[in-house]
């Protein structure tokens, strides 16, 4: 069956919308893709039209690509390996970022809603410690589904504080604006009776109030954390919030530009969301 056109999407009913016109072979990915010919705009269009990496030349890089990324190479050694500049890499990135966004969400409304979840921040910076960031998460319990999450920037605090406002001014704290946005996304992936949990933070009982009237929730405290996963898993024989934790230091481990002690780091808070967005339909795929 021939496909609509993209261009006039003609219904007509009294004539074929479509018809075959012939084929041309692909050099990028070695394959024959087949043309067809639109008689309501007597335009003639190709198969390839119909997908999101319609006229990229190097569209078989990809995959390869995206494990890359999230395997916790950079973008330059991935460029070096895959052999291609690193400009490109940058342009796969941001359209492998978006198209993840999209599957993410579209595979979350297709299992079923979360019976219990937990989230808490995961933090991290921007150029220097000095600007630091806040990663808020929110998984499923024990799959360790990633529902969603959201980067939002903070102020420095303890012994860097003073230096960080001296340097670069004071910084807004957005840390609640993000967690609304991310309960706002969830919403539709949590049942309404579901058991919600996340550390002490005073903060966040009254958001999970306000978006999750029905849900039960409940607070623990936080506890040390031990030398493997990166500081995120914590030196006690029983962790209430083990899904999470682990989640955390998979990003750590999994991200490069998460990773303690590295000079891989992230320059600009969107191409973080974009990284963690891109791992996260990942792990959801292959991990969890």
């Amino acid at each position: 069956m021939c496909p609509d056109c993209p261009k006039c999407r003609n219904s007509s009913a009294d004539r074929p919308k479509t018809t075959r016109a012939g084929s041309y072979f692909r050099t990028s990915d070695s394959k024959r893709v087949p043309r067809y010919f639109c008689h309501g705009c007597r335009t003639t269009f190709s198969s390839a039209a119909l997908f999101p990496c319609y006229r990229q030349k190097k569209r078989h890089k990809n995959e390869m690509l995206r494990r890359l990324l999230c395997s916790g190479v950079s973008q330059r050694r991935a460029a070096r390996i895959l052999r291609l500049n690193r400009i490109t890499v940058v342009r796969k990135f941001f359209f492998l970022s978006v198209q993840a966004e999209l599957k993410l969400r579209a595979g979350n409304l297709a299992e079923k809603q979360a019976q219990a979840i937990e989230f808490d921040d995961l933090e991290t910076f921007e150029h220097t410690k000095m600007k630091p960031l806040s990663v808020t998460l929110a998984v499923e319990e024990k799959t360790r589904r990633i529902l969603g999450l959201r980067v939002s920037r903070m102020p420095a605090n303890g012994l860097l504080a003073r230096a960080s406002r001296k340097k670069y001014g004071r910084r807004v704290d957005e840390r609640s604006f993000g967690r609304r946005r991310l309960f706002e996304d969830i919403a539709p992936f949590i049942a309404e009776n579901a058991l919600i949990k996340s550390d002490s933070n005073p903060h966040y009982a009254t958001d999970v109030a306000k978006y999750f009237p029905g849900a039960a929730y409940k607070q623990f405290l936080g506890k040390r954390g031990s030398t493997t996963g990166q500081g995120e898993l914590k030196r006690v024989k029983f962790d209430p919030l083990f899904s999470l934790n682990h989640t955390c230091a998979m990003f750590r481990a999994n991200v490069c530009r998460l990773i303690r002690k590295t000079w891989c780091t992230t320059k600009r808070s969107d191409r973080l969301q974009a990284h963690l967005i891109l791992y996260a339909h990942y792990h959801n795929q292959h991990l969890a």
